[in-house]
């Protein structure tokens, strides 16, 4: 596959309800012990797509993203804003060293990129 989705987020109002209800329907292990309390979801396998459940920021809507890796993040925000989607976050740096972006779907999905 070309354009693997690599992660997945589940954002909402109450960060902590929402680890809570994902690890108790699931299973999943949430490790929420960082400075930003964002959830990182162990798959403990070979099996699933590892994710973040964390809290919204501001007035940021709840939302769920899955993020897709691409070689060339502004090439493919240039393609979806041809085909009718709009760019939310330009090509920023995260933490790890990497590099995400978000963009709209013509439908107002959020979608997420990630560098190749």
């Amino acid at each position: 596959m070309k354009h693997p989705v690599v992660w997945f987020e589940v954002i909402g109002n109450d960060g902590d309800r929402l680890r809570e209800f994902y690890s108790s329907l699931f299973g999943w292990k949430i490790d929420a012990d960082n400075p930003m309390k964002y959830g990182m979801v162990d798959t403990k396998g070979d099996k699933g797509i590892p994710g973040g459940v964390g809290q919204t920021k501001g007035p940021e809507a709840p939302r769920v993203t899955f993020y897709v890796e691409t070689p060339d993040l502004a090439a493919t925000l240039a393609k979806a804003g041809g085909l009718g989607g709009k760019t939310l976050l330009p090509p920023t740096p995260i933490g790890d060293g990497g590099t995400i972006a978000l963009f709209e779907d013509p439908q107002g999905h959020v979608i997420g990129l990630v560098a190749a």
